[in-house]
């Protein structure tokens, strides 16, 4: 299947994350500690920025020195395949299968602003940059890669940080492919897994670097749950939050997903859930449709008329995802992260439909990284939602702090349910923009 000069790809579902202490990685505390504490250890990243440094050594010899066993994340993809159902989508036209852009408004709030003037940053596996929805908005040169593995900012392994970047600012004005929320921003990807594995420490000097950087907005579609609220985890956070305190003084809204476990994160006893549990993490938890455009129920094939389409479904955007980690303390906003019935998976509905469609690559035969499209679902397809809409909010109002763009989004929320579910409400990017600060 061929569209807009690139494959369109399969589905990828919520990912899972297992976590476990890193052997041999400590983050070290050098407010507290005395002069000379880093001699003789292997300093992965200094930062100073912070008062922290992650280093390798020895347990003994980080004896009096670690702030804290560093923790290692993996993402286990549950992958699906295209049920090829669908009919093939012409050049152009695939934006019309963008349920979550529709039913926000993105095409005319562009009026006002596409994101101008502001940056983001994207911590997650890596974007491609020779994408033709990324290629006029990804800083290759700010970019980076914080693991050490020797590559640069590019995916090794999967393309959820290509497919996270396409619902930021996927580029609307190639006339191909999809659209992002906010295609004016200039994207910035700071890779920090190795194949499905992650540290904190790379995490934590990645989410230090986007301060340095002056990004207006970090999005991490990533974290780790649950975490036992011990002593030692309870450093860990501590250290994610000197980097989002960090972020925060130098302009940058930290924008997190709120996790797929389906579970309360107000009820589930003595653990964490990290970095959207953190302080100065905006938490974000997905919704999503069921039974958009299946059978074309009410469009013909592909005509514009989406409204038609919202007419017939199921289940309305703003109803949360089964997957989705929730609680009124634990979720500040909600947003479209995508859906998909189980019992419908496997029939000749559309059923992929109802999840997000966005930037992806395939590998080709000489293991190059083709561009393409695909559809995924999580609170890792939520996250940048709220992440671009954040960049929208700053481009027209130049001088706001990241506490006063935060309030902001939650104020003009709408409310369309539980709190327990959606926080202070469900993002409503026209109402965050016509809407006065």
């Amino acid at each position: 299947m061929k569209s807009a000069g690139a494959a369109l790809g399969g589905l990828a579902l919520t990912p899972t994350v297992s976590a476990s202490s890193a052997e041999k990685r400590y983050l070290v505390d050098l407010e507290s500690a005395s002069d000379g504490v880093l001699d003789g250890l292997d300093v992965v990243h200094d930062l100073s920025q912070i008062d922290l440094a992650v280093v390798e050594a020895q347990k003994a010899d980080a004896e009096g020195a670690a702030f804290s066993k560093d923790v290692e994340l993996k993402f286990d993809f549950a992958q699906a395949e295209d049920n090829g159902n669908g009919d093939e989508p012409g050049p152009h036209k695939l934006s019309q299968l963008q349920w979550d852009k529709q039913s926000q408004g993105v095409s005319g709030v562009h009026g006002k602003t596409r994101g101008e003037g502001t940056r983001v940053a994207v911590l997650d596996s890596g974007a491609i940059p020779n994408h033709p929805d990324l290629k006029g908005s990804l800083n290759t040169d700010l970019s980076k890669n914080f693991t050490g593995d020797g590559g640069d900012f590019t995916p090794w392994y999967n393309d959820h940080g290509t497919h996270v970047a396409g619902i930021i600012a996927g580029d609307d004005t190639n006339d191909e492919g999809i659209v992002g929320t906010a295609p004016g921003t200039e994207l910035v990807a700071l890779r920090v897994f190795t194949g499905p594995f992650a540290f904190f420490g790379d995490i934590i000097a990645a989410m230090t670097y986007a301060g340095d950087i002056e990004a207006d907005a970090a999005n991490m579609s990533l974290g780790v749950y649950p975490l036992p609220d011990n002593k030692e985890n309870q450093l860990l956070k501590d250290s994610i939050e000197r980097a989002t305190d960090y972020a925060a003084s130098q302009g940058t809204l930290m924008v997190a997903a709120a996790g797929n476990d389906g579970v309360n994160l107000d009820t589930d006893g003595d653990v964490l859930s990290l970095p959207n549990e953190a302080d100065n993490v905006m938490s974000v938890s997905a919704t999503g449709p069921v039974g958009y455009r299946w059978d074309d129920k009410g469009n013909g094939k592909f005509i514009r008329n989406y409204r038609a389409a919202f007419n017939k479904l199921d289940e309305s955007p703003t109803v949360p995802a089964p997957y989705t980690n929730y609680g009124s303390d634990a979720i500040d906003i909600s947003a479209h992260g995508g859906n998909y019935d189980t019992e419908a998976k496997g029939t000749d509905a559309n059923w992929q439909y109802d999840m997000v469609l966005s930037t992806v690559f395939e590998w080709g035969d000489d293991d190059s990284m083709v561009p393409s499209y695909g559809w995924k679902s999580g609170t890792s397809m939520a996250a940048p939602q709220v992440t671009a809409a954040a960049a929208l909010v700053k481009s027209a109002n130049p001088d706001a702090t990241p506490a006063e763009i935060r309030d902001h989004l939650e104020s003009t929320a709408r409310d369309v349910g539980s709190a327990k579910y959606h926080g202070n409400g469900h993002l409503d990017i026209e109402a965050a923009l016509n809407e006065s600060m």
